[in-house]
């Protein structure tokens, strides 16, 4: 089973269409870098947020943008999956959950990608009910999903279109989140997963 994922995975890339290249990636990422640091840079308001890496997509995003930012802050991971139907919300089960040094806090979320917004809805409410002073959305990506979603975020580095994107953190099959740029799968390629 895992040689046929191997094999689509490579097929699936194959005839994939890179929409975004490494060069405009990290750029994105500069500028949320620059973003953060003018809220957070200025040292006589002694705010210290916490980071929060939602595990694991956000990894890439994560281990890039954290080295740009030059204030002192506090990093941590959550993991969170939904399982069910997604057009239901499905069910938020916490596999890391928020260590209790929320509270009173500015927390910062960051994600590789905010797509139907449930999960980060959910990431965001629960961080309010542990007493987070506020909840700052970080995401990398946000796809252009033609609706409303739950969720806006705060800061975002690029606006992506409603197709299913590997890359920079995002995955098909659990592959190619090695990726430096962005890569659209067709949709008839995926309709055969």
């Amino acid at each position: 089973m895992q040689d046929f994922h191997h094999n689509r995975a490579r097929a699936l890339l194959e005839n994939a269409e890179e929409i975004f290249d490494q060069e405009t990636v990290q750029a994105s990422v500069r500028r949320m870098a620059e973003t953060l640091n003018a809220r957070f840079g200025d040292e006589e308001k002694q705010e210290f947020p916490l980071v929060l890496g939602v595990m694991g997509g956000a990894v890439v995003f994560t281990g890039s943008l954290l080295p740009q930012l030059t204030f002192p802050l506090e990093f941590d991971y959550i993991h969170v999956s939904r399982y069910g139907d997604d057009d239901q919300g499905g069910k938020v089960v916490w596999k890391v959950v928020p260590r209790p040094t929320v509270s009173g806090r500015t927390v910062i979320v960051l994600d590789d990608i905010l797509d139907e917004g449930e999960t980060l809805a959910h990431v965001k409410s629960r961080l309010l009910e542990m007493g987070a002073k506020e909840v700052i959305i970080a995401v990398f990506a946000d796809k252009n999903i033609g609706k409303s979603k739950p969720v806006k975020a705060d800061i975002v580095g690029l606006t992506i279109p409603n197709r299913f994107v590997v890359g920079f953190g995002m995955d098909v099959y659990g592959y190619w989140r090695n990726l430096p740029g962005l890569w659209a799968i067709r949709n008839e390629d995926l309709s055969t997963r």
